[in-house]
């Protein structure tokens, strides 16, 4: 395929605001592909030039764009607001100007590829120039559609509007006609979270029996989509759906899960963001501590000098990307494990959580001095009395709760099931016995003092798989500091999008000033959730909302439709 093809579907895709209609769009994008050029086009068509954990920052501004794009390119910025259109537009007044030279359409998908790479790659003393004279050359063998989307792609502002799930349920209807393939996709994508090799895997295999017959096993070096927990309000409702389970401690700190092979350790974030270089006495601790080559995971949690839990805005200190090493030393971490997924190639996901549990321990090196890495505290629970008191010793050790986990469980990558339950403190009987997560779908303009900050406050929103879509629970205006909201509002700006994303189910009662694409994911307290089908999409909304904290989360990963049902008949059993 060439660019310019992949540039005209990428206009058409701008233009369409049905889900489903995208979705045919890239079915038939993905059709049109071999193996190699699929990778590639997932990576493209989302703006990317690598899975979101492997992606390298082109490191060029709009003030150099303008430069590369030469005379008339900064007074087009200033008519026009975007480069794209400026690079489409110069781009087409050089094709007529020159009229024995027609621009070519016919670049091919890999040699843009290589070109914006080498273009990403570009760093050191004399950079800049070299960037800009890599671009022009790119941008002259273009016409001027190609032109405006490679812009759009260095620039970072390519805004086509759908998730890595679109194109999952793209790739169903490519191969199936349907959505009937997508929990098969998902799985592959669940373990290998790389949307180009899912996609190259797919176009490799072909029909739905091949898909369906592929055994995609976890590999040091790609994410797996991390396991989650559902959660309880009593121990009694623990024990009536897992009657023998171990019970460890819920930590209030940082999920990592550690790829470490042949000394070199790498850590990918719940968000499936690589943070390695965030945190180097983490990485010393396990190249020290773990035995064989293995995928492991954990929470990590700053401690004081009597190795007392501390709270999560310490522990939260150290996501940074400046200053690491000093805070290290001033905020040292632990970090806990409690399950294994991988041992030397070996998938052991499908193994009982007992057994997971006993390999685990066999890989941690102990003893010798203080212990970054370290194992979750754990007890077996025979009964629903025991499950409470190894509750209220976790509450009194200073932590969330517990997680209770079938010892027969496997690790469901990806998914929300009972395998795992967590129960937690609900340290006011007023308010909801939990927190939830919500996606910012967008936000209103500010008043009074928070004009100043330019948001008032964010649109929260939870998640359905069945339709693929977030619905309303209210908007959410306090709790954060000052500098937290202004520093919340710099965020989603960048993320603003012309028009509400198809995926947003939203009454015209709650509409906001500004619609943000699917990014941000945000911890809220609530002192109960009402009925509220006149307000919001969902059925239900959150009284006296307040900001805890972003999640470090996928948009999907937000609390679901079906949770926040359940954390209405909670609430009024209390």
């Amino acid at each position: 395929m060439t660019f310019g093809e992949l540039g005209k579907y990428l206009e058409k895709l701008e233009g369409v605001s049905s889900r489903l209609e995208m979705t045919r769009m890239l079915a038939k994008l993905f059709s049109e592909v071999s193996p190699n050029e699929g990778r590639l086009v997932a990576y493209l068509v989302q703006g990317r030039l690598g899975p979101a954990y492997a992606n390298p920052n082109f490191g060029v501004a709009d003030k150099m764009m303008v430069r590369a794009l030469g005379e008339g390119a900064g007074e087009l910025f200033r008519k026009l607001g975007d480069l794209g259109l400026a690079a489409e537009k110069l781009s087409g007044e050089a094709s007529a100007a020159r009229a024995n030279h027609k621009l070519n359409s016919n670049v091919q998908i890999q040699n843009v590829y290589l070109k914006l790479t080498e273009i990403a790659r570009e760093g050191g003393e004399g950079s800049q120039g070299k960037k800009q004279e890599l671009i022009g050359d790119l941008l002259q063998q273009m016409d001027p559609v190609s032109a405006k989307y490679a812009v759009k792609i260095i620039l970072g502002k390519l805004r086509v509007g759908f998730s890595d799930m679109t194109v999952l349920d793209s790739l169903s209807w490519m191969v199936a006609g349907d959505k009937s393939l997508r929990p098969t996709v998902e799985a592959i994508y669940n373990v290998r979270a790389d949307l180009g090799e899912v996609v190259e895997l797919i176009k490799k295999h072909k029909t739905g029996p091949e898909i369906k017959k592929l055994q995609v096993t976890p590999r040091t070096g790609t994410p797996v989509l991390m396991a989650r927990a559902e959660r309880a309000t009593a121990a009694g409702e623990i024990w009536k759906r897992n009657k023998s389970c171990a019970v460890e401690y819920k930590l209030d700190g940082i999920r990592i899960q550690a790829h470490c092979v042949k000394g070199k350790v790498v850590l990918f974030s719940r968000g499936l963001e690589n943070v390695t270089e965030m945190y180097p006495d983490v990485v010393k601790g396990l190249t020290k501590q773990i035995r064989k080559e293995c995928i492991i995971e954990g929470e990590m949690i700053a401690e004081d000098g009597e190795g007392n839990f501390l709270p999560f805005q310490q522990t939260a200190q150290r996501k940074r990307k400046y200053r690491v090493e000093e805070m290290s030393k001033k905020i040292p971490l632990v970090f806990y494990l409690f399950d294994v997924l991988a041992v030397e190639g070996k998938d052991v996901m499908r193994e009982g959580n007992e057994k997971r549990r006993v390999i685990l321990e066999g890989l941690v090196k102990t003893g010798g001095g203080r212990q970054t890495v370290r194992l979750i505290w754990r007890k077996t629970a025979k009964s629903a009395e025991e499950i409470d008191k190894y509750f209220e010793e976790a509450i009194a050790r200073g932590t969330e709760g517990i997680v209770a986990k079938k010892l027969d469980g496997i690790y469901q990558a990806g998914s929300r099931d009972f395998n795992w339950i967590k129960y937690k403190k609900s340290y006011d009987a007023s308010t909801l016995a939990d927190t939830t997560d919500v996606l910012v779908m967008g936000y209103d303009s500010g008043q009074g003092k928070r004009a100043g900050f330019g948001m008032g406050a964010f649109l929260g929103g939870v998640y359905d798989k069945k339709t693929g879509k977030y619905y309303t629970v209210g908007k959410i205006g306090s709790g954060p500091s000052d500098e937290e909201w202004e520093s919340l509002e710099k965020d989603l700006r960048k993320y603003i999008v012309d028009r509400k994303p198809e995926e947003y189910s939203v009454k015209k009662q709650a509409e906001c000033d500004y619609w943000v694409r699917p990014k941000f994911v945000v911890e809220v307290k609530a002192d109960e959730l009402s009925a509220s089908t006149a307000m919001h999409s969902s059925g239900f909304g959150f009284r006296f909302p307040r900001f805890v904290k972003l999640r470090d989360k996928q948009p999907e990963d937000v609390t679901s439709l079906s949770e926040i049902e359940r954390l209405y008949k909670m609430q009024k059993r209390k």
